[in-house]
C-alpha cells in the first residue's frame, strides 16, 4: 500500500502549521466558475478520515479533514452551486453540485459538542501554512467502502510510518469532548 493510495497529502503528516497563518481559500474542482470558500483561521484537529461520508479525492482511501470556527467560513464565490449532500446527517456536508467536492461540513444541532465548528478539506487550498494531518480516524471504516480486511495491518503500518496514530473512532481528545457534552446534557435534563 502506498501513501499516495491512502491520500495524496498523507506524506505531509505531522507538518506544523506556519506561525501566524490566518487561513486561506478553498476551491472546488470545477474548471469554470468554481465555488470558493474563504477560511479566516488555521485548521485544528486535521486528520485522515476513513468514514464513508467524507469526500475523498479519486482513488484515495482517506479524506483529510479538520475543523475551524463556523464564523470563520465564508462562501465568496458561486454559493448557488452548493447543496447539502445528506440533510439527515449530523454533519451537513455542503458540496458543489457540479463537481461533487465537499467544501465544508456544518453541524446545525446546537446541543452537539462540535456545534460552532465547520469541517474543511485543506487540500482544496493552494495556500501554504495549513497544519497537516495529526492522526487517522475511523480507520476500519474503509472496509465498508471496499478495502479488503486483510490489507488493514499494512494500511495501519503505513499510517504509523508517517507519525499518524490510528483510531477506529476519533482521537481520545475529541472523544473526551463528545463524552463531556453528553454528560453536560444529562445533568441539565
Amino acid at each position: 500500500m502506498s501513501l499516495l493510495a491512502l491520500h495524496p497529502a498523507i506524506g505531509q503528516s505531522k507538518k506544523p502549521g506556519a506561525a501566524g497563518f490566518g487561513g486561506g481559500t478553498l476551491t472546488c474542482h470545477c474548471s469554470h466558475d468554481p465555488v470558493v470558500v474563504r477560511v479566516d483561521a488555521q485548521v485544528a484537529h486535521n486528520h485522515a478520515c476513513g468514514c464513508s461520508k467524507c469526500w475523498k479525492p479519486a482513488n484515495a482511501l482517506f479524506s483529510i479533514v479538520g475543523v475551524v470556527p463556523r464564523d470563520k467560513v465564508h462562501v465568496v464565490s458561486r454559493p448557488e452551486k452548493l447543496h447539502v449532500v445528506d440533510p439527515n446527517a449530523t454533519i451537513q456536508r455542503h458540496a458543489c453540485k457540479a463537481c461533487g467536492v465537499h467544501m465544508f461540513g456544518r453541524i446545525e444541532n446546537k446541543d452537539h459538542a462540535f456545534y460552532g465548528l465547520d469541517f474543511i478539506h485543506t487540500e482544496l487550498s493552494q495556500d501554504a501554512g495549513w497544519t497537516g494531518p495529526e492522526f487517522a480516524a475511523f480507520v476500519s471504516s474503509i472496509i465498508e467502502t471496499g478495502t479488503p480486511p486483510e490489507q488493514m495491518a499494512d494500511i495501519r503500518k503505513e499510517l504509523h510510518s508517517v507519525g499518524l496514530e490510528t483510531y477506529d473512532c476519533l482521537s481520545p481528545t475529541l472523544m473526551d469532548v463528545l463524552a463531556t457534552q453528553v454528560a453536560k446534557l444529562r445533568k441539565a435534563a
